[in-house]
C-alpha cells in the first residue's frame, strides 16, 4: 500500500469515523477489518489508568492486527456466546478534530457515546478516542485505534463484548 502524507483535514476525519460508526452499527466486520493495515493495533486500555502505557499496563483490549482478526473471526462465529445474538449499537461521534502528525500518522481525537442494546438492557458507554490514521491509495485507515472509556468503572453487568 502506497502511504500518502498529505495533511488530514477534520471533515474527512470526521467522514471516516462516521463511516466506521456505520460500519460497527450494521455488524459489519469485514468491512470494518479493511480500515485496519498489518501493522496496525486496537486498544482499550483499563478504566482505571486510561493514559497507561499499553507495554506498562494492563488494557481492556491490546489486540495487534493478529488479534483484531481473530476477534473479528469469533464475533461473527456462533462461539461468541456473548454476542449471540449480537448486540445493537448506536453511536454518536462528536467533536471531532485532528491533532498532530505522529510519524506518518495523522492523530483523530473525538467523543463517542455507544448504547449497546442487548437482553432487554440498554448500556452506554462514553469515551473519547485518540486514534492514529494514515492515508493509503486515497482512503485512511487505522494505524492505532484506541478508544478509552471516560467512567471510572464499567457498570454492572457491562461487558465488552463488543467492539468500542
Amino acid at each position: 500500500m502506497a502511504a500518502d502524507s498529505s495533511p488530514l483535514g477534520r471533515f474527512e476525519a470526521e467522514d471516516f469515523l462516521y463511516e466506521e460508526a456505520a460500519i460497527l452499527d450494521r455488524w459489519d466486520l469485514d468491512s470494518w477489518l479493511s480500515l485496519f493495515d498489518k501493522d496496525s493495533v486496537s486498544q482499550v486500555p483499563s478504566t482505571d489508568l486510561p493514559d497507561g502505557d499499553p507495554d506498562a499496563s494492563q488494557y481492556l483490549v491490546a489486540d495487534d492486527y493478529e488479534l483484531i482478526t481473530a476477534r473479528v473471526q469469533r464475533l461473527k462465529s456462533k462461539y461468541a456466546h456473548a454476542e449471540n445474538p449480537r448486540s445493537r449499537t448506536v453511536r454518536l461521534i462528536t467533536n471531532v478534530r485532528v491533532g498532530e502528525q505522529v510519524d506518518s500518522a495523522a492523530r483523530v481525537l473525538a467523543n463517542f457515546q455507544i448504547w449497546r442494546l442487548r437482553d432487554g438492557r440498554d448500556d452506554p458507554y462514553i469515551g473519547r478516542y485518540d486514534h492514529l490514521v494514515v492515508r493509503v491509495n486515497g482512503g485512511l485507515i487505522f494505524r492505532r485505534r484506541r478508544a478509552i472509556l471516560g467512567p471510572q468503572a464499567i457498570r454492572p453487568g457491562g461487558r465488552l463484548s463488543f467492539i468500542l
